[in-house]
Parts: structure tokens; C-alpha cells; sequence
């Protein structure tokens, strides 16, 4: 076998591992390889922890570990951290990122929050939704009768596109698979989607705002409302009775009751 793999060889192989990780296949197994007479064991299983050390080498995604039948939420949310690494697997990683934005709040949570993108203080800090927008949102969470501890949020990708852009389409295809995985340990009730990228990525909708809302998704065996995201509403704060309205939909579901009139 060839100490290197070239390109062509490196595009059928990624290709290959994501196509069984979409099936469900999580555990590969290489037979040994060989043209020569047999080789000891010690010398094979050299061999395959060679060949192993070249994929990560070369960039080739690892498939991921199964965490449905793990008991514990954080353990599992944890694992997909893991599975995710410094990640490498698409082009934001070489444009001015500084840090991954995997998720954070209540693993067990009823509710969960999906925004686009980090921003510049979510990319410092490690966390989404910290700038104006979180704090933003902290508020509509507090309206809803509910802390920000007590719900789950994250955001379409986990790298903070170079200026604040809005994320390309492949960008968001290979970063969703982590938060797919996120949102089946989790398991929540409702899931809010924050803005058109959320929305339409989840979905697979090529819709306007103004068709997404209003109304009840089946998302993966969970409820999907759309809103505006904070960011929106801080440029155009007259949208924020809308968004309250959204919010109040979601509360039903939920039993929830309202601590305050709205997001302020």
C-alpha cells in the first residue's frame, strides 16, 4: 500500500466514511492487506495503527461514536465534543477562527435554542449567544418564566465565519451532523430555531420569515417553532411583539408562565 494517500484516494475515502456514518455505521474494520507472503500479527496490527495515524494525518474525518445508549446526557454531549476535536473539516478553521462554540446549558432541557453562527464575543469566549444578542436573549428566556441555565443553546456551526458573514451551505451541511447529534441526546420538547439560517437548515425550507413562523414543525420527533433571531430584533426592535408572540406559542406547549410582558 502506498505510504501516502493521494487526493483522489483521500475524496473516496471521506466520501465513503460519511456516506455509512449517514446510515447509521458507526464501527469500520480494514481485512489485512497484503501482496507479499504473510505477515505476523505484531506487523499487521502495526501496519493498521500506521494507516490509522495517516488518515487523522491527512485530514480524513474519524467516524463518529454511537451515544444512544448512553444513560447520561452530559457524558454523551461530551463524547460528541470529543468526536468533534479541533475540528479541521471545513474551510473556517483556516479563516480567523479562534475557538469551537459546541453548546452549552441544560442537557436534559425541554427547550432549546438554534442560532446561526458565533459571533466575535461567542468566538472569545467560547459560549453562544454572549454579545448583544445573548444578552438579548437572556431576556426573552427570563420573559418565558425560565433562566438561561434552565434551556440548551446552540448554533447551526460551531466557528465564527470570517466578518459575520452568513454561513455558506456546505458549511452548514458539515457541521450539522454534530448538532443533529446534540439535539437526539438532548431530547426536548420544542425546539425554537432563531432566524432564517436556523430555520431553513433545520428544515431544509427555502422560505421568508414570514412563512416560517406562525406555525408547528415535526422536527425529528420533537415540536419546531421559527422566530426572529436576537440579532434581528436589535436592529429592528419593532419586531420584538412578534417575536413575543412566537415565544407565547411556545410556552403553551411547554405550560409555561410568563414573569414578565416581553423581551425588553
Amino acid at each position: 500500500m502506498p505510504s501516502t494517500l493521494d487526493d483522489e484516494i483521500r475524496r473516496a475515502l471521506a466520501a465513503r466514511v460519511h456516506f455509512y456514518h449517514d446510515l447509521g455505521i458507526y464501527d469500520l474494520y480494514r481485512r489485512p492487506y497484503s501482496t507479499g507472503p504473510a505477515e505476523s500479527q505484531p506487523e499487521k496490527r502495526q501496519e493498521m495503527s500506521m494507516r490509522s495515524a495517516r488518515i487523522k494525518e491527512e485530514g480524513l474525518s474519524v467516524p463518529a461514536r454511537p451515544v444512544d445508549g448512553i444513560a447520561d446526557a452530559a457524558r454523551a454531549l461530551r463524547m460528541i465534543r470529543e468526536d468533534l476535536g479541533d475540528c479541521t473539516r471545513c474551510r473556517l478553521h483556516q479563516q480567523g477562527r479562534k475557538q469551537i462554540v459546541f453548546g452549552v446549558g441544560n442537557p436534559k432541557s425541554d427547550l432549546m435554542f438554534i442560532g446561526e453562527a458565533p459571533g466575535a464575543d461567542e468566538d472569545e469566549q467560547g459560549e453562544p449567544f454572549v454579545g448583544r444578542a445573548g444578552q438579548l436573549l437572556n431576556n426573552m428566556i427570563k420573559a418565558m418564566g425560565l433562566r438561561r441555565e434552565d434551556v440548551y443553546i446552540a448554533n447551526i456551526i460551531k466557528c465564527r465565519p470570517p466578518a459575520n458573514r452568513t454561513p455558506e451551505r456546505d458549511e452548514c451541511e458539515t457541521c450539522s451532523p454534530f448538532l443533529m447529534r446534540q439535539i437526539a441526546v438532548i431530547k426536548p420538547k420544542v425546539v425554537v430555531a432563531l432566524g432564517a439560517v436556523a430555520a431553513r437548515t433545520l428544515l431544509a425550507i427555502n422560505a421568508p420569515m414570514a412563512e416560517l413562523r406562525g406555525r408547528w414543525y415535526d422536527f425529528r420527533g420533537t415540536k419546531l417553532a421559527v422566530t426572529y433571531h436576537p440579532a434581528f430584533l436589535l436592529r429592528d426592535p419593532r419586531q420584538k411583539k412578534e417575536a413575543w408572540k412566537d415565544l407565547q406559542r411556545v410556552m403553551k406547549e411547554l405550560g409555561l408562565r410568563a414573569q414578565a410582558r416581553g423581551a425588553e
